[in-house]
């Protein structure tokens, strides 16, 4: 009896494709029907899904950190006492998709906490965020009779290939996206990997030892220089919010001209405030930190200087001035950097603002936010806590043009007047986009925000 082939299903709101995050499944298990099968995450949301039926594991076509296309079968399933055949069929496109077995945990994270377009409801009631895509370039066809690699751009963004052939371009150092396909639909073959491996080797005039594939250029190979070495090595996936988070923090090195202001911040005023609402705010239940004054000094400091809440769009080569106040404040997660969104941060009182930065914290680090509340954020606000040290560069949250770093408060002697007494000090970094904010823009923004904190009784005489 053959194999039943499950294929990746359609989540909706135009996903097309799914990295494979984990397999809660190998060859040979028997499963019941719903039991957790693998986990796919999308532009969209991280998706569980379950088996379709019960069965044992037959095949399994994609492994971890490879990118599968809806409609392409991802494993297949026998019967529970019949034996495995472990035929790995490509997958064809022109097949139809399965429906969505499983559940969308909307609010893991690998939502895309960089994406700046605004959430929108899909057909069945959930927001979803679509992210701005980097686009991709096409490789410009080599002249008649060159018959030359490309140097520079790729080919095709989402190459279509079967498991046996991105193996065999993993192990052969090959980029798919360079390579030029020949199979049906568009599909790249293994004999197209294999030619374009040739053709590499033989610009470089010198072939690689079999036993080390060449690797594309820019792509960082780690070796152990002994055997003894690499049996004390352990080596992971790359996969999932890790590597989402790297992609978005390469973009917005790559994208944004980087520079960095830091100042020193006498808060002693900020600590005495915050000591003598903190009882009153206890009685309300909420628990009072330093962090929402932050937040309404950056805004209030935003109001003076708008440049600082913008975006510049580059596909209209348009600077867009958002006159709405999302702050995004960067949450250490178990799964790494995740920014909750403050909405409406303008509109909010200091208690309602300590208590929304509560409950984000917790559903980050829980997982349990939905895509629209890490996504948006109009400016970001990120610190360590007790761990933030004298200072750091942090690197902006493309699109936005300013981020602030807020490190550590420390005692030490600061000079009033003619006098040098005891004070409390923090040092904030601020990165801005050069290519927006100029240098003395940026220091002036810097030293709104300090001023309101050195006499945070401001904020109350400005507060809307």
């Amino acid at each position: 009896m053959a194999n039943y082939q499950f294929k990746l299903p359609d989540v909706g709101e135009g996903v097309t494709e799914g990295e494979i995050v984990e397999w809660h499944v190998k060859v040979g298990d028997v499963v019941a029907e719903d039991d957790p099968m693998v986990e796919v995450m999308t532009d969209k949301a991280t998706v569980t899904i379950g088996a379709p039926r019960a069965g044992r594991i037959a095949a399994i076509h994609f492994d971890v950190g490879a990118m599968a296309q809806v409609g392409q079968v991802i494993v297949e399933i026998a019967d529970a006492d019949g034996a495995a055949e472990p035929a790995r069929t490509p997958p064809r496109k022109s097949e139809p998709a399965a429906t969505a077995v499983g559940d969308i945990r909307e609010g893991l994270p690998g939502s895309n906490f960089f994406a700046t377009d605004k959430p929108k409801a899909n057909g069945n009631g959930a927001h979803v965020v679509e992210p701005i895509k980097p686009s991709v370039p096409r490789a410009t066809p080599p002249a008649a009779g060159g018959g030359g690699l490309q140097a520079v751009d790729f080919f095709q963004a989402k190459p279509l290939a079967t498991p046996a052939t991105r193996k065999l371009a993993r192990d052969l150092g090959v980029d798919l996206r360079r390579v030029q396909p020949s199979g049906p639909g568009g599909r790249t073959t293994r004999d197209d990997v294999k030619a374009f491996a040739g053709q590499a080797r033989t610009q470089q005039h010198e072939a690689p030892p079999a036993d080390a594939p060449s690797v594309p250029r820019g792509t960082t190979r780690i070796e152990a220089p002994t055997a003894e070495a690499a049996a004390l090595e352990e080596r992971r996936p790359f996969v999932g919010i890790r590597r989402r988070i790297a992609q978005r923090m390469q973009q917005a090195k790559n994208t944004a001209a980087h520079f960095t202001f830091v100042e020193e911040c006498d808060v002693t005023e900020l600590i005495a405030l915050r000591s003598r609402l903190r009882p009153a705010a206890e009685e309300a239940g909420v628990r009072l930190s330093y962090l929402p004054f932050i937040v309404k000094a950056v805004v209030a400091a935003l109001k003076k200087h708008p440049v600082l809440n913008s975006a510049l769009d580059e596909t209209t080569n348009e600077l867009v001035y958002r006159k709405y106040y999302d702050i995004g404040i960067a949450a250490a997660t178990p799964s790494g950097l995740m920014v909750p969104v403050l909405r409406g941060a303008d509109r909010l009182s200091i208690l309602d603002i300590a208590r929304e930065i509560e409950r984000l914290g917790e559903g980050a680090r829980a997982g349990t936010l939905r895509p629209d509340e890490l996504t948006g954020s109009t400016f970001t606000i990120t610190s360590l806590g007790k761990q933030g040290g004298l200072f750091a560069t942090p690197v902006l949250n493309h699109p936005e043009v300013g981020i602030l770093g807020v490190h550590q408060m420390k005692r030490k002697p600061v000079v009033r007047g003619d006098e040098i007494v005891v004070g409390d000090v923090m040092l904030l970094s601020l990165s801005f986009d050069h290519r927006i904010v100029d240098g003395h823009v940026g220091a002036a923004f810097a030293y709104e925000i300090i001023a309101y904190l050195e006499q945070p009784d401001r904020l109350f005489l400005e507060m809307a």
